[in-house]
């Protein structure tokens, strides 16, 4: 059992022993993560590439923008930013969104069984704005338009089969998805300081060709229960998707969304936190905020991206802050996992484990020029808590 789920039961038993049965809002919950010291230690001093690693750790460039990528004919795309592995036979894939308007999409690198680029090749083209996204249990990456009324595309990796629209999950600033094979059903995030959460539930599981938008309904805590409601027209038009349901909660821009084990998490850039929905119970909670660190100096700002690790630990990547990607483990500490060093006008983005969970990919999307072309892709391997 991870400390924050044996932490809420002990609370709620403590706390209705205390009020005589009545449980006071908000008190069943534990904690956000605080910083610590990290599983993996303290960084090092930058390598080559300007990263700073804890020992063991080594890092190298896989693509940079406007140029080939590695021996092949392809030139990496521009404003490199959401991504996600698949396994190919003994080897794997790495896709990778561009978020530039109207000449947007995604790309992906193969890699054989011992990591070496065997590919690269387009899977989405001239779409708008491609930010973040999600893999879908069918081995499909959800490619997300961060525009009003933007498209979700469900593509390829292998680049054999047209990438697909579908409206069905709804025209808004789209962000992040992640699926629940459990629940069958896909989380979306919304990237305006107004945003919402949302959930597709399909028609058919494996089919996103139809189905039904819902989005979260809450109170304003920070804590509590929700539910979920059919938005009547997700095509958005002309009133956007997330002011047709009332009593629809809000959140100031939602970024990355994560899935595991009965729980998805979600962050918000505006505010700097991290939402942790456990599904099981149908209640939310603060994973982590930037204002409710008890001590010292918050290490994790600029919340973006998000994935977890076989260990359970979840990696966030910061869009500004101090260029690194924080590590926050079951038992709710946090602490820096990598810095980017000379690229503070970048933001990190994509981070994404290979199958294996030896290596961790994720991008500089404007690098050290502060340009859309000047994104880079990066690979750490190292000893990673299994």
């Amino acid at each position: 059992m991870e400390r924050r789920s044996f932490l809420r039961g002990a609370v709620m038993g403590a706390t209705a022993a205390a009020f005589g049965g009545t449980l006071m809002q908000g008190a069943a919950y534990a904690a956000p993560a605080q910083p610590g010291a990290g599983p993996y230690g303290a960084l090092g001093a930058a390598d080559a590439n300007g990263i700073q690693l804890p020992s063991g750790f080594t890092s190298r460039v896989i693509a940079r923008s406007g140029q080939k990528v590695g021996s092949t004919s392809y030139t990496w795309h521009n404003a490199p930013d959401g991504g996600a592995c698949f396994a190919d036979g003994t080897g794997w894939i790495y896709v990778s969104n561009s978020e530039i308007s109207t000449t947007g999409g995604a790309s992906a690198v193969k890699f054989s069984s011992t990591g070496a680029i065997t590919g690269a090749y387009r899977i989405l083209g001239n779409t708008n704005r491609n930010c973040a996204g999600g893999k879908t249990p069918w081995n499909t990456w959800l490619s997300c338009e961060e525009v009003d009324t933007g498209y979700v595309y469900e593509t390829d990796p292998w680049g054999v089969n047209a990438a697909v629209r579908r409206p069905a999950m709804g025209r808004f600033n789209h962000e992040a998805a992640a699926a629940d094979p459990v629940r069958e059903v896909i989380y979306l995030t919304e990237d305006k300081s107004d945003g919402c959460f949302y959930r597709f539930v399909p028609a058919t599981w494996g089919d996103l060709s139809s189905g039904t938008l819902q989005v979260m309904k809450a109170g304003t805590a920070t804590s509590g229960s929700f539910t979920w409601a059919d938005v009547p027209d997700p095509d958005g038009s002309p009133t956007y998707t997330r002011r047709q349901v009332s009593g629809a909660k809000t959140f100031n821009g939602g970024e990355g969304c994560h899935y595991a084990n009965d729980t998805v998490w979600f962050t918000t850039k505006g505010d700097n936190r991290l939402w942790q929905l456990n599904l099981a119970d149908n209640t939310y909670e603060l994973a982590y905020d930037d204002s409710l660190v008890t001590s010292g100096t918050a290490p994790l700002t600029g919340v973006d991206n998000v994935t977890g690790s076989s260990s359970g630990d979840l990696f966030v990547a910061e869009d500004g802050g101090n260029m690194e990607i924080c590590v926050i483990t079951p038992d709710d500490v946090v602490a820096p996992f990598l810095r980017i060093n000379g690229q503070s006008g970048s933001e990190i983005c994509g981070p994404a484990f290979s199958p294996d969970g030896k290596r961790l990919y994720f991008s500089s999307q404007r690098g050290t020029t502060g340009s859309s072309s000047g994104g880079i892709t990066y690979e750490v391997t190292g000893p990673f808590r299994a």
